[in-house]
């Protein structure tokens, strides 16, 4: 990004690569308010102090939402992001904005990872009253055995007290 704004300072590239600066540019601050938002809410987290705006929520409709927002950068790498959504309904009792936060991190985790020309699945479907989401890419992955931590204790129960109110019980399967 920085390299870019410093390129455009000298005004001597041509219309063509400033748009390409101009987009990189926009995209990196993108991803750099994403990560003070995420690294602002792990802090409202571990003091207790996360907000959730629980109400009935179509989850088909966040994923959406969340995959148009990762597109361009999936685009700029010639990738395909293929969705297969629940058609049945997936309406639950959720956060939409966390929801799309949680599915915006786990997809540009996949599009980043994943080299050029790749291919990046979201699946959602319904099991009962739960919804599971899936993502799966053709990048080169990770051993099991070093990821130290693959799992975040308000998924299964065991953080304190304080930890498990902030209701976000994700989990990462390796």
């Amino acid at each position: 990004m920085y390299g870019w704004a410093r390129m455009m300072q000298t005004r001597q590239l041509d219309e063509e690569t400033s748009a390409r600066a101009l987009d990189a540019i926009v995209r990196n601050a993108n991803a750099q308010v994403q990560l003070i938002d995420d690294l602002l809410d792990v802090s409202r987290v571990i003091n207790g102090k996360m907000r959730l705006d629980i109400r009935p929520v179509d989850v088909n409709e966040a994923v959406r939402a969340a995959l148009d927002a990762v597109g361009p950068a999936a685009v700029a790498k010639r990738q395909n992001i293929e969705a297969v959504l629940d058609p049945s309904g997936t309406v639950v009792n959720c956060d939409p904005g966390r929801v799309q936060q949680i599915v915006w991190n786990l997809v540009m985790n996949a599009v980043k990872f994943t080299p050029a020309g790749g291919h990046v699945k979201v699946v959602l479907s319904r099991t009962g009253d739960r919804v599971e989401i899936v993502v799966s890419d053709s990048g080169q992955g990770f051993r099991p055995t070093s990821c130290r931590m693959c799992s975040i204790d308000s998924a299964s129960g065991t953080a304190p007290a304080r930890e498990r109110t902030a209701g976000l019980g994700s989990a990462l399967r390796s």
